[in-house]
């Protein structure tokens, strides 16, 4: 009866992995099931935990990778949170430079700051009112530069 425990493990991970999707929670379930026929096999507690271990590896190094590649061709994906607000527009509420200011994005106001590439010694100031356009988020600061039409 001891491999009724593995394979209560592998469905916990599977239910677990229902949450994640992650594609990880699922590869250990495989090593569970698998150290579950072992048990089922009567093999000793050792052997058990070793086909396990070796099994989980073996599917997060060969077929996880496959099914992430298989998975994003199918479905694209989708970016949320601040990384969806990568390449949006925004206006200008209070001057930006490369040492801060205020943008508003998608109705809320978030700080921001110009890009530091810029040319040592000479700091460029958006005034208010200025269109931008958002080339990445650091933390909760929008870098912007101004939009060309």
């Amino acid at each position: 009866m001891e491999w009724l425990w593995w394979v209560g493990a592998a469905l916990v991970l599977a239910l677990v992995e229902i949450v994640s999707l992650d594609l990880v929670l699922i590869m250990l379930a495989g090593g569970a099931l698998a150290g579950g026929v072992a048990s089922a096999a009567g093999a000793p507690l050792w052997l058990q935990l070793v086909i396990a271990a070796v099994t989980s590896v073996l599917l997060l190094v060969t077929l996880r990778p496959w099914l992430l590649r298989h998975l994003r061709d199918r479905v694209p994906l989708t970016e949320t949170n601040a990384a969806a607000h990568v390449g949006r527009p925004a206006v200008v509420v209070s001057e930006v430079s490369e040492l801060g200011g205020r943008v508003k994005l998608m109705g809320e106001v978030w700080s921001a700051r110009l890009p530091d590439d810029g040319v040592p010694g000479v700091s460029a100031v958006l005034p208010v009112g200025t269109e931008v356009l958002v080339v990445r988020i650091d933390g909760a600061t929008a870098v912007v530069e101004p939009r060309t039409v």
